[in-house]
């Protein structure tokens, strides 16, 4: 048993370095690039933190663990937003922008809606149901580009100019003292750095990709020796699990005052949730709706899972649209209710 639980946090550990290190090398090469940071928010950022809940969902779904793929995407879903961002919320209100949110939580809500009537309708989710989540994936990352570039156009235009402006005189003074040993060690610098970006994109890749088998293993090993049901461990453990680096992020942005970032990066973190980890584990493996339990005759999935993680989005966007801001009373009650959850889940 403890070589199981050993592998599982060496799982974890490598899931949340990988994580990180593929968002770094990613974001770095962007910048190289002249890609603008808020086009690089809503594409790599986003996809990065939720890149372990993709390998564990989709190697689960290979290995036909559907159970441990479908109660991720949900569980992730309500660990990021009745656990993280409640967090950020309790510990620090803050105002946002409505016109950021629209986007991610309308095409949220609109997947969240097909997925659960797909859910309460069939009980199977088809290859057919997986390509339209992934469809809406496309949809959502090609309106996100193009109106990253609209809105960034004109000020990315004006500040090149400043930095041109002031890079020449900068080239000027170093080529007069330097005669243009500058130049040259600027360009090895350059080719360094790239080099060291494309090692952190790939190692993180790696690292996410065992990570993952470490993790979807040993959780089932784990489960299966506890007696406790698949689809807990991935509605809970699992699910928290993958959701570090959103934790990791929302830390970061609490520190440094951006409570606003965090809330975005969840909200987007939950729609990938959806149609991407979903999405590409069912089109790999199509699965049935787990049942591990039941309420009042009734799949507990279908009665507790699904409802909450609607309840807490709608909790967490609604006021946020309205009023644009969040209150600490959002991040307690979001708490409570997370709490509640997962106690349920081991009770049944």
């Amino acid at each position: 048993m403890s070589v199981p639980v050993l592998l599982f946090i060496v799982g974890l550990l490598l899931l949340i370095k990988g994580g990180d290190w593929f968002v770094d090398g990613a974001t770095a090469i962007a910048h190289r690039f002249r890609v603008p940071e808020l086009l690089i928010g809503a594409t790599v950022v986003s996809i990065g933190t939720t890149l372990p809940e993709v390998m564990v969902s989709a190697t689960s779904a290979v290995a036909g663990h559907g159970e441990i793929a479908y109660g991720n995407a949900i569980g992730s879903i309500i660990c990021n937003t009745a656990l993280i961002a409640a967090l950020t919320i309790a510990i620090r209100p803050s105002g946002v922008n409505r016109k950021t949110l629209r986007t991610p939580v309308a095409f949220f809500f609109t997947a969240a809606v097909f997925y659960a009537l797909t859910a309460y309708v069939s009980g199977h989710f088809s290859r057919l149901a997986g390509l339209l989540l992934l469809l809406i994936f496309f949809v959502y990352m090609g309106t996100t580009v193009m109106q990253a570039r609209k809105q960034s156009r004109k000020p990315a235009e004006e500040e090149m100019i400043l930095q041109a402006a002031a890079l020449s005189e900068k080239t000027k003074a170093s080529d007069m003292r330097n005669g243009g040993e500058a130049e040259a060690g600027g360009e090895e610098a350059a080719e360094g750095s790239m080099g060291k970006d494309i090692l952190l994109l790939a190692v993180g890749a790696v690292f996410i990709a065992v990570g993952a088998k470490l993790l979807v293993d040993n959780g089932t090993l784990i489960a299966q020796a506890l007696g406790v049901p698949e689809s807990v461990i991935a509605l809970t453990f699992v699910a928290l699990g993958t959701s570090l680096p959103e934790l990791v992020t929302a830390i970061t942005s609490l520190a440094k005052g951006h409570g606003a970032l965090s809330l975005g990066n969840v909200i987007g973190a939950n729609l990938f949730n959806l149609v991407l980890v979903a999405g590409l584990s069912i089109t790999l493996a199509p699965f049935d709706i787990p049942q591990s339990a039941v309420i009042a005759g009734h799949n507990a999935s279908l009665v507790l899972d699904i409802p909450v993680m609607l309840l807490v989005m709608l909790f967490l966007t609604v006021p946020a649209l309205v009023r644009e801001k969040l209150t600490r009373l959002q991040g307690i009650v979001l708490l409570g209710v997370y709490g509640v959850f997962c106690t349920i889940q081991f009770m049944l």
